[in-house]
């Protein structure tokens, strides 16, 4: 991880959260941009995204 630290380190996905997480990946937003959108590791939008059967797109 980088120098700065997570501080929402492993905290549940709120129900609005998730709806974003949803609308933003329906966009075709790159993983990176998402994570920023929802304060949330890459990693763990990459989980709960997964766990929601959602696809999010790579960066070209």
């Amino acid at each position: 991880m980088s120098a700065k630290q997570f501080e929402r380190h492993r905290q549940p996905w709120t129900a609005d959260e998730v709806q974003k997480l949803h609308v933003l990946a329906k966009k075709g937003m790159p993983l990176k941009a998402i994570a920023k959108a929802l304060t949330r590791s890459e990693e763990s939008v990459k989980d709960r995204a997964k766990l929601d059967g959602l696809r999010i797109s790579k960066l070209r």
